[in-house]
């Protein structure tokens, strides 16, 4: 049946804004998943940087300190204070360069949820009324 005139204009209103709630809608759910897919993609990769790097620590950890006990050995009859102070002055001074490094990145700022800010910024400059 074909509507007519008289009922023409009637839902038009309602239909219109009808749409415009389901539109969003939509791009809010479509910004949460975004939002939703890169923190899983960043706890990916910090699952993976973490364990990547616990085993590089453990690793070079026992090779210093087999390193370490090899060498006070081989010095052990004339210099093994001399080769003990050496080794604890270095790695002092790589715990301390590693505390300074570790400072330093933890006052950068983090990259995470970057595109859907974007996103949410080009939504905000879309729907805002330019005079």
């Amino acid at each position: 049946m074909a509507q007519s005139p008289d009922n023409a204009g009637h839902g038009g209103l309602y239909d219109s804004i009808k749409r415009l709630g389901a539109t969003g809608v939509t791009i809010v759910r479509t910004r949460l998943e975004l939002l939703a897919t890169e923190l899983a993609e960043e706890k990916e990769r910090f699952l993976i940087q973490m364990m990547l790097g616990l085993a590089a620590l453990f690793f070079i950890g026992l090779g210093i300190i087999l390193g370490t006990v090899f060498l006070v050995v081989a010095l052990w009859e004339s210099h093994r204070l001399l080769a003990l102070g050496m080794f604890a002055v270095f790695f002092l001074g790589l715990g301390i360069a590693a505390l300074v490094a570790a400072a330093k990145f933890a006052r950068t700022q983090s990259r995470l949820f970057s595109a859907s800010l974007a996103e949410l910024s080009k939504d905000q400059d879309y729907l805002t009324p330019h005079p």
